[in-house]
């Protein structure tokens, strides 16, 4: 079983539109603070025997920091977590926060992916999104990342926009592969409340996104990633041939993580935990001593295993693998879930083996309603 770490770095330069993560803008001033509390953090929770074999910096716009203040953040790591020297060490990049000397000093610190937060190439949509880059800001963001010896990059894109058309859709990922990405992200947006974009559609001065249109939009990403020659083995992640993002699969896999920073969550399985919030509050509480935690709560055994198969149909090459679950669990997956896997394969959206439980072509369509059996 593999154990990862996320630390998230909550600061950004401007909020974007669609944006609901836990970020902040216009607190320069706490950035050398902030890492100092993430590294007592970071020795607080690795206590000298914890083990990880990922490290995934998230945001927010962790491009925001220094080299050096990444590279104490991985240090750390590497001793109070015992980070294998080859592990994965992803860095979330907003493109136009980062040149060719912050990236070489990036990949110098030990950070070996990269993962850009490209979104679109199309001036209108960047402009709706909220997004202060345009499109010659991601080219030359890959450029650097290659000249500064990056060999696994990913590019994160969104489709079903309000307005969006298919045509628009099909330019921003040719766009991409043109870039040769080694790793590519494809979310359909979601308006969540409290966002700009959500008091827009609520007000009616923007239209909602047509979701009929978004599913013909990701049902022609497939072919043509697949033509491009890369694997769609995550509903929302297409790779080349060895680049699966190796953090992103201990999350697929319900295995333990550890989630350090302001208002992360981390699991042990059987307990969820989450930090305090605002960074001011995670810097005091580290500086007096006292644990960040902000709450958990324990999981039973029962809903361990239905999020481990929820979890694991996401992986569509992969799927949930029968002996790895039989061994965690005690039993396979059909004496808990004999009733799930009989409608799933009567429905079309399951395809069972004695190897494995994945969903089929229909199945990737109607995800939520294959995982819904094994509520």
């Amino acid at each position: 079983m593999q154990t990862g770490v996320y630390l998230h770095i909550p600061f950004c330069r401007a909020r974007c539109s669609y944006c609901d993560f836990n970020t902040y803008v216009g607190l320069e001033a706490l950035f050398e603070p902030y890492v100092n509390a993430l590294l007592r953090e970071i020795k607080l929770a690795g206590g000298g025997s914890a083990r990880a074999h990922t490290l995934f910096f998230g945001g927010g716009t962790p491009s925001l920091l220094s080299p050096d203040q990444i590279s104490r953040l991985i240090r750390a790591c590497r001793e109070h977590f015992h980070l294998p020297a080859d592990a994965e060490v992803t860095v979330e990049c907003n493109p136009d926060t980062t040149n060719q000397d912050y990236l070489c000093a990036l990949r110098q610190a030990g950070v070996n992916r990269l993962s850009f937060g490209a979104q679109s190439a199309n001036p209108d949509e960047l402009q709706l999104l909220g997004r202060d880059h345009g499109w010659a800001a991601v080219e030359a963001a890959v450029a650097h990342a290659r000249a500064a010896g990056f060999d696994n990059l990913n590019l994160d894109l969104i489709f079903g926009l309000p307005n969006q058309s298919l045509a628009a859709w099909q330019r921003t990922l040719r766009a991409a592969l043109d870039l040769s990405p080694d790793h590519i992200s494809l979310y359909a947006l979601t308006i969540e409340a409290g966002t700009p974009m959500h008091d827009w559609t609520r007000r009616g001065t923007l239209p909602l996104p047509d979701p009929d249109l978004a599913a013909d939009m990701y049902e022609w990403a497939e072919q043509t990633l697949a033509d491009a020659g890369y694997e769609h083995y995550e509903i929302s992640n297409w790779c080349r041939p060895g680049r699966a993002c190796a953090h992103n699969l201990i999350y697929w896999r319900n295995e333990p993580y550890h989630g350090l920073g302001a208002g992360a969550h981390g699991s042990t399985i059987y307990r969820r935990r989450w930090n305090v919030k605002r960074p001011a509050d995670y810097i005091a509480r580290l500086n007096d001593g006292r644990s960040p935690e902000a709450g958990s709560e324990d999981l039973d055994e029962a809903t361990v295993r239905s999020e481990t198969i929820m979890l694991g149909l996401r992986l569509l090459i992969e799927g949930v693998d029968q002996a790895r679950f039989a061994e965690r669990f005690g039993a396979s997956v059909e004496h808990f879930y004999a009733d799930a896997l009989e409608r799933g394969i009567k429905l079309g959206l399951l395809e069972v083996s004695p190897a494995r439980i994945r969903l089929t072509a229909r199945g990737r369509f109607v995800s939520n309603q294959a995982m819904q059996l094994f509520l």
